[in-house]
């Protein structure tokens, strides 16, 4: 299996090589050459597999050589076993044909475990037969980073630093985050957005010198082991529906679309997804794509889900590279128009091949509030802000008679304090973090300025290494 760039850029890899690199040097991300295809029988074969079987089957196809699937298989029991479910990922039923997986039973209580509880390991197994350090920066809009350092705070060879926007997440995510007092681990709290961190992230990838001395790697979704990572819970929810002989559909909340990007390669694979509903709190972005081709860049706008306050969602340029026939040089002028003007020319051809797959649907505050409201009470289920909103999008757009998954993205306790605007009290946390917010805070608060982030980074690996 090797990977290319979607800009045509950068030299193709394999998977450890992908891993490794996270973000292109052409500013592209890296896809898979040629996807994998499994058969309808192969598919069923697949049925009866635990999760870590069945994760360690699909992510073999992706990984090849690098990661055979004899070597993954002890790497995925690893990962999951101490997941809080004994089924990984189980469903629950809501309705005649409604149901949520839920995502959040990990150590971090979001669907980022799932990929970075794996991908954590895979960077330390690497490692360990090439030897050397990396140095692994981050974006978050909250999840993405308490998943990465809970994945890879005291793991050898490892350093890692994490930017969230200062304010912007919640009082859980945050302390996730800045209560991990490994000494390689480093949070930076900037002062803007989200869209902000990522893009510093981004620059440190461009900032050749910079990326070659400190040996970066990425955990965002850019990095295309994630993905790979998260098509598995794609599979298990399809398969115990009766895939491959029956259709499902699936409703993800999403701000990065690195999450729904995943069922649809779990779809180009073979699965029968009859259609990806995208929820969008009002960040809407990629909700206004869908419904008018309206790619266009605003404010982000703090809301009750804080992990889809983005408008630059990265992981979109994948399925652009698709949806333009994996032309790598009409990719890259789409991109450089979308950052020099703040609009995305998608071509109408394109975009409606996008909608015949994908449906939009933005959610506001005040209606997750009410989402969540109504779920409890005509079902007892309590659900994050972000899973209300894959619940919202899903009623509004789901086929009729299909069996609809909504992603759960989060455990309600995340979010205590929307929870009790909904219902009128708060979710207690796990026990495992059951003193969260008696923990010592650790993080430093920088401007959205590239080189005094690269100081900070820089002075981290150092100490860390002394």
């Amino acid at each position: 299996m090797r990977y290319v760039s979607t800009r045509g850029g950068a030299e193709p890899r394999d998977f450890e090589g992908v891993l490794l690199a996270g973000l292109a040097e052409d500013g592209g991300l890296f896809v898979p050459e040629a996807w994998p295809e499994l058969s309808a029988a192969e598919w069923r074969a697949l049925r009866g597999l635990d999760y870590p079987a069945l994760a360690a089957r699909l992510i073999a196809r992706f990984t090849g050589g690098s990661f055979p699937e004899s070597e993954l298989l002890p790497l995925c029991r690893a990962a999951y076993g101490g997941f809080a479910h004994p089924a990984v990922v189980p469903l629950v039923q809501l309705g005649p044909h409604l149901f949520v997986e839920e995502l959040f039973h990990g150590p971090t209580l979001a669907f980022k475990d799932l990929a970075l509880q794996l991908v954590g390991r895979l960077f330390e197994a690497s490692l360990a037969r090439r030897g050397g350090e990396i140095a692994i920066v981050g974006a978050t809009s909250g999840d993405t980073g308490s998943a990465a350092i809970a994945a890879c705070a005291g793991r050898a060879g490892i350093r890692i630093a994490i930017l969230h926007p200062d304010g912007r997440t919640s009082e859980v995510q945050r302390r996730q985050m800045t209560t991990v007092l490994a000494p390689n681990v480093t949070n930076i709290a900037i002062d803007g957005s989200f869209d902000d961190c990522q893009d510093l992230v981004k620059a440190m990838f461009a900032d050749t010198p910079f990326r070659e001395t400190m040996h970066l790697a990425a955990v965002n979704s850019i990095n295309w082991a994630r993905i790979a990572a998260q098509i598995p819970y794609y599979a298990a929810a399809a398969l115990a529906l009766g895939a491959p002989d029956r259709e499902v559909a699936f409703a993800v909340p999403t701000g990065n679309f690195g999450n729904v990007l995943a069922a649809w390669a779990a779809r180009r694979m073979g699965l029968p997804i009859a259609r990806l509903i995208v929820g969008s709190n009002r960040n809407d972005i990629l909700a206004r794509f869908l419904v008018a081709n309206d790619m266009s860049r605003q404010p982000v706008v703090p809301s009750l889900s804080p992990s889809m306050d983005i408008q630059v969602s990265s992981n979109f340029e994948r399925l652009l590279f698709e949806l333009l026939d994996r032309d790598p040089a009409a990719t890259a002028a789409t991109m450089r128009e979308f950052r020099a003007g703040g609009r995305m020319p998608v071509p109408e051809a394109a975009w409606r091949r996008a909608t015949a797959l994908f449906a939009g649907h933005a959610v506001d505050d005040e209606a997750t509030l009410a989402e969540i409201r109504a779920t409890e009470a005509a079902t007892g289920y309590l659900a994050d802000p972000h899973t209300a909103v894959g619940m919202a999008a899903a009623r509004a757009l789901s086929l009729q008679g299909i069996q609809t998954v909504v992603a759960a993205t989060a455990h309600p306790a995340k979010f205590p304090d929307a929870i009790e605007r909904a219902v009128g009290r708060h979710p207690p946390l796990p026990s495992h973090l059951a003193d969260l917010y008696e923990r010592q805070e650790r993080y430093i608060r920088l401007p959205a300025d590239l080189a005094q982030v690269e100081a900070a980074v820089r002075s981290a690996s150092l100490r860390n290494a002394a």
